[in-house]
């Protein structure tokens, strides 16, 4: 089967430079287009400068020329690395003209018809878009991928949920410097010091969940009933989100039956093999001071959900640390693995 062509917007941002990374040797997509800022169009990707990853710039990309943001472009399929205030006009405008966009911005997570994807959690969401496409006439559609912070803690929760229910949560997060893109937090500010607050961060970890693992029927998500209150802080490291979570459930298992549970999680991706796919999405460490970001953030390629330290809460019931590489499973690899399931659910190719 030949590669799908894709475009990357957004191509030289942070999270740009991970798609780039993960989809020039892709068995299933081939980079046919990149966009840019004003300030880089025009450019070659490799004049634009500013490679930042510690492998080096592929050289399939390193001649291709910057498109800008508002070109009309001939993939099929487009990622979107843009930041939300950018997002929303491009997004909408190639959805319009029959693209078909995985998007790692926020601007459009929790519209009611767009699917907030992880395809171990909610697959079925892609039904969305039938309703998208039936409500807004346009042949195209938009999926994202959730918050970075959500996608590992969502993860667990899926697993926690079928097992045993979930009634509240409290998420801590420690979050990398990554996450705030390039150049990121100044150096001033972020070195000798944790700060507690990142803008917008809380009411997304504390809502995105819900649509997740809501229900749906008729074109419609009921989000989940349990409540979750999130606190989220900004770390000096630069890649891997930490996150103190405890949970209360429905019923009270022994907690080897806990940790049986996340062992043992497997969903579609791993039953289709989908490519970007990690064998096994939760990885649960028995060491007492594990996960560390350092040494567990890679796990799966970046790809699975790390956990440690699962033990009782004398207040909710149930505590332990999880773990979510930012950049790899928190936002470009999410949303190449939405579409590796795109593909395989007869959407795309």
């Amino acid at each position: 089967m030949s590669r799908i062509q894709i475009g990357i917007l957004g191509a030289t941002g942070m999270v740009g430079q991970r798609f780039i990374q993960l989809l020039h040797t892709h068995p299933l997509f081939e980079i046919g287009a990149l966009t840019g800022s004003e300030r880089t169009a025009g450019r070659t990707y490799g004049e634009a400068g500013g490679w930042r990853l510690d492998t080096p710039m592929p050289a399939s990309v390193r001649d291709m020329p910057i498109l800008p943001s508002d070109a009309s472009l001939d993939t099929p399929l487009v990622f979107s690395a843009l930041p939300s205030n950018a997002a929303e006009a491009a997004e909408l405008r190639l959805a319009q003209a029959g693209h078909i966009v995985c998007s790692n911005a926020s601007t459009f997570r929790m519209t009611e018809d767009v699917p907030l994807l992880i395809p171990e959690v909610n697959p079925d969401h892609l039904e969305l878009i039938h309703t998208q496409r039936k409500r807004r006439g346009w042949s195209g559609a938009i999926i994202t991928n959730p918050n970075c912070t959500s996608t590992p803690a969502t993860m667990v929760f899926r697993a926690l949920l079928d097992a045993f229910g979930l009634r509240r949560t409290m998420i801590i997060s420690m979050q990398a410097l990554s996450g705030a893109g390039y150049p990121g937090v100044p150096s001033y500010d972020m070195v000798d010091n944790v700060i507690p607050y990142i803008g917008g961060e809380e009411p997304k970890v504390e809502r995105e969940p819900q649509k997740m693992l809501g229900t749906l029927h008729d074109g419609q998500i009921t989000p989940a009933a349990f409540v979750t209150s999130a606190m989220c802080n900004r770390v000096p490291v630069l890649e891997g989100h930490l996150e103190c979570i405890s949970v209360e459930l429905e019923r009270r298992p022994p907690l080897e039956d806990v940790i049986a549970v996340l062992r043992e999680f497997r969903a579609l991706p791993q039953e289709l093999r989908l490519p970007t796919a990690p064998s096994q999405p939760i990885v649960v460490l028995d060491g007492p001071d594990r996960p560390q970001i350092r040494r567990d953030r890679d796990t799966g390629n970046g790809m699975s959900t790390v956990v440690g330290r699962v033990r009782e809460c004398p207040i909710l019931g149930y505590k332990l640390v999880v773990l979510g590489h930012n950049t790899l499973r928190g936002a470009a690899g999410g949303s190449v693995l939405n579409a590796e399931l795109l593909v395989a659910q007869g959407y795309l190719g």
